[in-house]
């Protein structure tokens, strides 16, 4: 099946999906609300980040252990 639009119709919906991902992001944005995170908060992220870009890893069943 083969299906043939213009140029206009083509740019028409790709305003319309433009339109649309802006009203997702709006409704995202008044449903889930930013937290303010605490220092430790942002140690622990920034540290997380650190090890992450070195390629740190663990273990996933140690981690179980570790949070259990």
């Amino acid at each position: 099946m083969t299906v043939t639009v213009s140029k206009s119709e083509l740019k028409q919906v790709l305003n319309k999906l433009d339109s649309v991902r802006l009203e997702i992001l709006r409704l995202r944005a008044m449903l889930l609300p930013e937290e303010e995170i605490s220092e430790k908060e942002k140690k622990e992220l920034e540290k997380a980040r650190k090890e992450i870009t070195k390629g740190s890893a663990i273990n996933l069943d140690k981690l179980i252990k570790e949070l259990s």
